[in-house]
């Protein structure tokens, strides 16, 4: 009889184990996915920046010229 306990024993640590496995990857999952919108957000602002930068030089050229 102690093999069955055993055996029960294997399989609740099995689903234990799975669902465990299966929390931590959609912990990843959503993880990788608001650090992409955080670099896809940054990366915008930065493009945004360099867009003012690029217009007050255009502007500031302009204002010496004329």
């Amino acid at each position: 009889m102690p093999f069955v306990w055993t055996l029960v024993l294997l399989a609740v640590g099995l689903v234990l184990l799975v669902f465990l496995l299966v929390r931590t990857l959609m912990e990843v999952r959503r993880f990788r996915r608001v650090q992409r919108g955080a670099a896809h957000d940054l990366a915008d602002r930065s493009g945004m920046v360099k867009a003012r930068a690029a217009g007050l030089k255009v502007a500031l050229s302009q204002r010496r010229r004329g």
